[in-house]
């Protein structure tokens, strides 16, 4: 008798097998019973769900790891996907995560994090972007982007709509279309310096609109939104009840005078519609860290963390512990931050980088005009 084969068969043929008399289905083993030997023969159910299915890879991942595999290999590559800083960690945050490990902060954390980052996070709002929340209302997560699905997920629905402004970052829209709603992209050329006009928001909003991503500094342009630019956009936000913005600020430090970052939730009658998004990974250079947070109106705070608490729970006790280090640092990351800006700038200029597009040598990203870039702005 030859050794049992398991096949891939279609659904016709694995209904043919099935219904075969007993003395068909062959079996190596002794004392094999037919039940067993059905079993053997049915097929793995392949199926995905839609979402996943139609799912896309990251292609920012897809070529950072391509470039790493190829620096592996010894080849000189330049890595222009990624928006990562070369710099490593400050010196006083590495302590602190050293510290972690020698004193036993390696266990789990809260959920949403150690009440001491929440509370330093709060501090941070308060100072640096004149926000004012508490503890709870802070979900500390595995990276920026991890709090940008996870609030995506909280608050739309199968139908919602979610405005997205190009050039914009990749992942937007396939977290968008992962919690079953629809991203709409809202096009935003060169001549309006990569910005969402209000007139283009206007146009774009219909009834279905639940959620606007605002990125600024913008990834990928680095176009900085002034306050005004925020101003005319809330004006027309307060039109539409059920219209909320997620506020992505993961850039506010890698930007250059005389331009100024302003928070969204910062804005008349924005804190209660705005989810605003944050991390370590830039600022700080500790993007191998990660660790992000969202900051947002308690009913979506709670739903956020309850959606971490059933997926990851709690961020690294250890990032964690640093995370309160580099907040610790001094207003705006104090005197490290300030240092790794200050080389940036010195690169662009340096390296002759003015008759391009606008580069950010902090995160290797091709800008717009550089008058209306975190490298250079006419107006804040």
């Amino acid at each position: 008798m030859q050794p049992y084969q398991v096949v891939s068969r279609s659904p016709a043929q694995t209904r043919q097998v099935l219904s075969a008399p007993a003395k068909t289905l062959h079996c190596s083993l002794r004392g094999t019973t037919r039940a067993q030997a059905i079993m053997t023969v049915k097929e793995v159910d392949t199926t995905l769900n839609p979402r996943v299915a139609a799912l896309k890879p990251s292609k920012t991942m897809a070529l950072t790891d391509l470039a790493s595999s190829m620096q592996q290999k010894g080849i000189d590559v330049v890595g222009l996907a990624a928006g990562e800083p070369d710099f490593d960690t400050p010196a006083q945050i590495l302590d602190a995560g050293i510290e972690a490990l020698r004193t036993g902060i390696t266990h789990y954390t809260p959920n949403t994090g150690t009440l001491a980052l929440r509370q330093a996070i709060c501090n941070k709002l308060l100072q640096d972007n004149s926000l004012e929340y508490n503890h709870a209302q802070i979900v500390v997560s595995n990276g920026a982007k991890q709090s940008i699905w996870q609030a995506v997920l909280a608050v739309c629905s199968e139908g919602d709509e979610v405005l997205v402004p190009a050039p914009f970052w990749v992942s937007y829209p396939e977290m968008v279309k992962l919690a079953g709603a629809k991203p709409v992209i809202v096009n935003c050329p060169a001549e309006d310096n990569f910005l969402l006009t209000p007139a283009a928001l206007q146009a774009s909003l219909g009834p279905a609109s639940r959620l606007l991503i605002l990125c600024s500094p913008s990834n990928p342009t680095g176009s900085v939104y002034s306050r005004h630019d925020l101003e005319a956009i809330a004006q027309i936000v307060a039109g539409h009840p059920r219209l909320l913005v997620l506020s992505d600020e993961i850039y506010e430090h890698i930007i250059y005078p005389p331009a100024q970052h302003h928070s969204f939730a910062g804005l008349e009658g924005m804190y209660d519609r705005t989810l605003t998004i944050n991390g370590f990974s830039k600022a700080f250079a500790m993007t191998g860290w990660r660790l992000g947070y969202l900051a947002a109106p308690p009913v979506f705070a709670k739903a956020a963390a309850a959606i971490q608490s059933q997926s990851t729970s709690g961020a690294s006790s250890i990032a964690q512990h640093a995370g309160v280090a580099a907040l610790g640092l001094g207003h705006k990351g104090g005197q490290p931050v300030e240092h790794m800006r200050e080389a940036f700038q010195k690169r662009r200029v340096h390296h002759s980088f003015q008759p391009l597009l606008s580069v950010r040598p902090a995160c290797m990203k091709l800008f717009c005009n550089e008058e209306y870039t975190s490298l250079r702005c006419p107006s804040s």
